[in-house]
């Protein structure tokens, strides 16, 4: 008989603190979320250049001299006119892997090797390009630099979190409230149709082989978003 009644003074005691809780957690109420964004083109401002050649023979030593050579002397003519921020040389990939025939044993070996150029002026990275004997083009894009990116980015936040700001009055007023509270926010920003590589091909004759590639830059599109709720007062 004792246990029982021990056993029943704490259920009424967990009914009235689970009663007691539940009232300190009602969920908020006059939240609204919503998001504003603002968006703005601007010209490319960046080139990234891609040259490639490819190699095939017997001999996997033989292959890789081959391209080795070929790599060596585009970065000779592409160093020559290498100037921070306008034109940059970089290695890109280099590969070399075994040719399998019918039967699956190989017969042969071949490999590929790039060389990028990138930077702000198009006009020496395309005439650098040009001179390159050793390696073709095989694709070309354009974007917005980090220095570029970050400048739009400030004033496409400041735009975004107006719109934020003004689309929250006018709601709090729409529902017949005086004013709002921020509560919480968050901003994010991309470039949302960022370029896609442009994949060429190009003869290797003499009559080109000093022309500097014909490129044009279009613009890319900065976008920054504002979401978040906030309470109307």
């Amino acid at each position: 008989m004792r246990i029982a009644i021990k056993i029943i003074a704490a259920c009424s005691i967990l009914t009235w603190a689970t009663a007691g809780f539940s009232q300190q957690i009602s969920p908020p109420q006059n939240v609204v979320q919503l998001t504003a964004a603002a968006t703005l083109d601007v010209p490319h401002d960046w080139l990234v250049l891609a040259m490639s050649t490819s190699r095939e023979g017997p001999d996997a030593q033989a292959v890789q001299a081959q391209l080795k050579a070929a790599l060596d002397a585009a970065l000779v003519e592409a160093r020559a006119s290498a100037q921070p921020g306008a034109l940059q040389v970089r290695t890109g990939n280099f590969n070399l892997m075994p040719r399998r025939g019918r039967d699956g044993h190989i017969n042969g070996w071949q490999g590929a090797a790039e060389l990028l150029l990138e930077g702000r002026d198009f006009a020496r990275i395309s005439t650098t390009a040009g001179r390159i004997q050793t390696l073709t083009v095989s694709s070309v894009a354009f974007s917005l630099s980090r220095e570029q990116t970050a400048a739009v980015e400030s004033q496409v936040q400041a735009q975004a979190i107006e719109r934020f700001k003004t689309r929250a009055a006018d709601i709090a007023k729409a529902f017949g409230f005086a004013a709002y509270t921020l509560r919480e926010v968050a901003i994010s920003s991309s470039e949302p149709n960022p370029p896609r590589p442009r994949f060429l091909a190009m003869a290797a004759s003499s009559a080109a082989a000093d022309a500097p590639l014909p490129v044009e830059a279009g613009k890319g599109t900065v976008q920054v978003t504002v979401s978040g709720s906030v309470q109307l007062k």
